[in-house]
């Protein structure tokens, strides 16, 4: 079968986008095939510094000739309608058409459609230049003279050269006809810029790989990589020392070369008075350079690893010395930025966060601090209210102190942990330097969640502070957009809440809270008991009403936690059955409950019991809507007791498991209650067996309605189950 391989060579492309692109033009090449018929073996792409490139493996030399039978409208039809049909059928006139009986629907037209399959060659010429002309790169250009024309070629740096050959391995392949702005496709590349900048010619994909690598470009990235990382390992070890593995400094650098060769350099030991962080980042961010352990330490070496691109001729010798004068120098400004930090307490630099703006229409910084802090003040009260709330405020009003030191300007990724560093310099209570650099925690789903309770005070108030912020302002995340990150904020509430076990119900409280720190009072207050025990400061009680932001920042909650759970293999319609429940805002309980009723519904009793429950809660829809009224009263005992043994059996079984599962909800035995639930299978089934519930006495059909509410009412003491699927 023959085989596809394209080469797109240009100058170079950034690394961070190279192993989308590969995949793009993967699946859109792929993509465009399947669609036109074309089925393959298998498809592979690579990207190098300078180049995309992709294999497509066993297409058909030609497609398969398509017949297809389309059918016209009536015999007898409109003329409208007849020439529509001619019109996407091909056909010029009827005569081309055959007219077919249906017994049922009389005589009508059809149209035989044969189309002849098409060369492969045909179409991947037809194909490949409008995925070229239409790539999906986050940022493009264009270039040289035709730039100045509308709808020339934007390509993510400008585009030299393109291969494109088509053929089995059998026979010479063809060249594929097309070209894109003048560039046309053919058989020749090159290899290393430096190394070996030769133009060659290849054929096939096997032959391509091979040359490429003479020519010392290594085309597949992971290849690239466990070069670099053995060649790493191997060095270090070779001098007694540790690689301090980077997994995102690994991929970055492999797209950086072509050819990788690593090297070693030094720096002064004094440069080791520096945090081991920020010389990781100073070394890390301006030279892409690995740094080392001592060998069975975690103390740094004055040492590091860069990945070079060439093979020198020196054996690297001036390459080396050339990182270690920079690294030389990023070390003394970090040295520098160091010592000068350490001489400046934290809380002396608070005033410069009231010339930070935050957004414009929620304040500074420094504004946007003294809301963290009486928040996380509340929030600890909540959780322990032995704690000293004054430890809490202080760890919140320092939280954020190192985004003004000289470091952290460096090296933004160093806030937090900056900040603890020099809050334990200075002194500060071990838990104030632990909450300083938590607070930001977690920063996504694999991140570590803080577990000291002054450090998850601080963290959570920051993160409702964003959420209630932008809440109040309307600027809530659309579609796949989210510019502040407030879908990250609300996972990390809910991993705060759910992985250190806290009992926190938030609509009367954090949420509550962290509306009423916001800029100006609230137009609309909140009162979930409807007493007005809640009223913001000037509203009167007669204006108190439950406040819809806070509502439907606890619906985002909701969303976000059914995305965690369902990636935990939990069911989102039990998520959405426990939190159409009144007052459900405690997220640890709404958890457990989700996950008593999952179990539940895994028996043979609790699908029984949702079968019994939606067919009751069917009927009862039904004759609600005829009799035009609500069956939502109690039934009458003594009506129940005097009817047939099912009906008087549910009706003592629905008294009994409704008072036992409510008693099992207010003990937080979750389990209890599914048990409750699950001894009303037998009577459930008996009764829907052996009683009519439509019965001729309109008294006794009335009751029997009731006892199917009263059924529905039962089970909402642990969830709607109207909600649950299935």
């Amino acid at each position: 079968m023959p085989d596809l391989l394209l080469e797109l060579r240009s100058e170079e492309i950034p690394a961070r986008m190279q192993r989308r692109a590969a995949e793009d033009l993967r699946k859109l090449v792929t993509d465009a095939l399947v669609e036109r018929g074309f089925l393959y073996e298998g498809a592979k792409a690579f990207a190098t510094p300078r180049r995309l490139a992709l294999h497509v493996a066993g297409l058909p030399p030609r497609g398969e000739a398509v017949r297809e039978e389309r059918r016209g409208p009536r015999v007898g039809a409109p003329d409208a309608a007849v020439q529509g049909f001619l019109k996407s059928a091909g056909l010029s006139s009827l005569d081309q058409a055959t007219t077919v009986t249906d017994p049922k629907k009389g005589e009508f037209y059809l149209a035989v459609i044969e189309r002849p399959g098409r060369e492969t060659l045909d179409v991947l010429a037809e194909i490949l230049p409008g995925i070229i002309k239409s790539f999906p790169w986050p940022k493009s250009m264009r270039w040289g003279a035709a730039s100045a024309q509308a709808g020339s070629l934007r390509w993510v740096r400008p585009l030299q050269s393109i291969v494109a050959t088509f053929g089995p391995e059998t026979e010479t392949p063809e060249t594929v006809p097309f070209s894109v702005d003048g560039i046309a496709a053919g058989t020749v590349t090159v290899g290393h810029r430096f190394l070996a900048p030769e133009p060659f010619e290849v054929r096939r994909f096997d032959d391509y790989a091979q040359a490429l690598e003479r020519a010392d470009v290594i085309l597949d990235a992971d290849r690239r990589k466990d070069i670099i990382l053995h060649d790493a390992k191997d060095l270090a070890f070779a001098r007694g020392l540790d690689l301090v593995e980077d997994e995102g400094l690994l991929e970055e650098v492999a797209g950086l070369v072509e050819r990788p060769v690593v090297l070693m350099g030094s720096f002064e030991e004094r440069f080791l008075e520096i945090p081991a962080e920020a010389i990781r980042a100073t070394i890390r961010a301006n030279q892409k350079c690995f740094v080392l352990r001592k060998s069975g330490s975690e103390e740094l070496a004055p040492a590091f690893l860069l990945v070079s691109n060439l093979i020198a001729s020196d054996g690297g010798a001036a390459i080396t010395a050339g990182n270690e004068r920079v690294v030389r120098a990023r070390l003394s400004d970090a040295k520098f930025f160091w010592e000068t930090d350490k001489a400046t307490k934290l809380e002396d630099r608070l005033p410069k966060l009231d010339t930070i703006v935050f957004h414009e229409k929620l304040g500074t910084q420094g504004e946007r601090v003294a809301r963290i802090a009486g928040l996380a003040r509340r929030i600890a009260s909540a959780i322990d209210f032995q704690l000293d709330p004054d430890l809490v405020e202080r760890a919140a009003r320092l939280a954020k102190a190192d985004l003004v030191t000289e470091m952290v300007g460096e090296f933004p990724e160093l806030q937090g942990l900056m900040g603890r560093k020099y809050a334990t310099l200075q002194g500060e209570d071990p838990r104030v330097a632990a909450a300083i650099e938590e607070h930001y925690k977690p920063l996504g789903p694999s991140d570590r969640v803080p577990t000291e309770i002054v450090s998850i005070a601080v963290a959570m108030a920051d993160k409702l502070d964003v959420l209630a912020g932008f809440w109040s302002i309307d600027e809530k995340p659309t579609g796949s957009k989210d510019p502040f990150g407030l879908r990250r904020a609300a996972l990390g509430v809910i991993r705060l809440i759910l992985e250190n076990g806290l009992r926190l119900p938030l609509l009367d409280g954090p949420i509550w809270d962290a509306f009423d720190e916001q800029p100006g009072k609230l137009a609309v207050v909140m009162d979930l008991s409807g007493d007005g025990s809640h009223v913001g400061a000037g509203i009167e009680e007669t204006d108190v009403l439950v406040d819809p932001r806070a509502k439907d920042l606890l619906a985002f909650l909701a969303d976000r936690l059914k995305v965690y759970l369902r990636d935990q293999g939990a069911r989102h319609d039990l998520i959405d059955a426990v939190f159409a429940l009144p007052g459900q805002d405690d997220l640890l309980m709404v958890v457990r409950r989700v996950e008593a009723l999952g179990e539940f519904l895994g028996t043979d009793d609790g699908r029984n019991l949702l079968a019994g429950y939606k067919r009751a809660a069917n009927i009862l829809r039904i004759e609600e809507k005829k009799d035009g009224r609500a069956y939502d009263e109690a039934p009458d005992a003594a009506l129940a007791a005097s009817g047939q043994p099912e009906e008087r059996a549910l009706a003592e079984a629905l008294a009994a498991a409704r008072e036992e599962a409510s008693a099992a909800v207010a003990a937080e035995d979750f389990s209890g209650a599914m048990r409750a639930l699950s001894r009303l299978r037998a009577p459930v089934d008996a009764f829907f067996e052996k009683v009519t519930v439509n019965a001729d006495d309109p008294a006794l059909r009335r009751n029997r309605l009731l006892l199917l509410n009263a059924l529905r009412a039962a089970t909402r003491e642990v969830a709607d189950f109207s909600r649950i699927e299935g």
